[in-house]
């Protein structure tokens, strides 16, 4: 029995597994800390979470590149002004998302209840303007007084009335 020749790998073989090796090394960096300040001692301190808001903008070494650093230019003398603008906590972002909730709730509620209000006003505003219709037609009306006999209006009540449904009219048809 004979044995194959030999064969040298091919480049592929050689070059794959380099390059998962160099890519799995470049991501390591970004796993280390990605805040690195002084403190009021002097020592360097590095850290995922940002530096407290008592250290100076200038004591900061290094910062996250999505970080952006908001100057106050009205007031350069106070630093503590100056705030990082950082991505939100999971706890931060739930209490965003629960205030927006509760204003959009309030919004709601306060549009249904001026959606009630306007119907209210409508439906005073028709029947004033029919209660005025039947006033002005002429017609004999009447009404039953406290006693519940049945009384007919004469020039004097039928003009009292007509001055109430005007009144009416004239804060409900807006």
């Amino acid at each position: 029995m004979r044995s194959a020749p030999f064969s040298p790998p091919s480049p592929l073989r050689l070059v794959l597994p380099l390059g998962l090796l160099m890519a799995l090394l470049l991501t390591a960096p970004m796993a280390h800390a990605q805040w690195k300040w002084r403190d009021q001692n002097g020592r360097v301190t590095a850290s995922d979470l940002p530096p407290p808001r008592d250290v100076a903008d200038k004591d900061i070494i290094s910062r996250p590149a999505a970080v952006v650093r908001r100057a106050n230019a009205a007031a350069p003398a106070a630093s503590a002004a100056s705030a990082v603008v950082a991505a939100k906590s999971p706890l931060e972002k739930e209490i965003d998302a629960r205030k927006r909730t509760a204003d959009q709730e309030q919004q709601a509620k306060a549009k249904a209840e001026e959606e009630r209000q306007a119907a209210l006003h409508a439906g005073n505003c028709q029947r004033a303007r029919s209660q005025l219709a039947t006033i002005d037609s002429g017609q004999r009306l009447s009404r039953i007084n406290d006693k519940g006999e049945r009384e007919v209006l004469d020039d004097k009540v039928r003009g009292e009335e007509r001055r109430q449904a005007r009144e009416v009219i004239a804060t409900e048809c807006k």
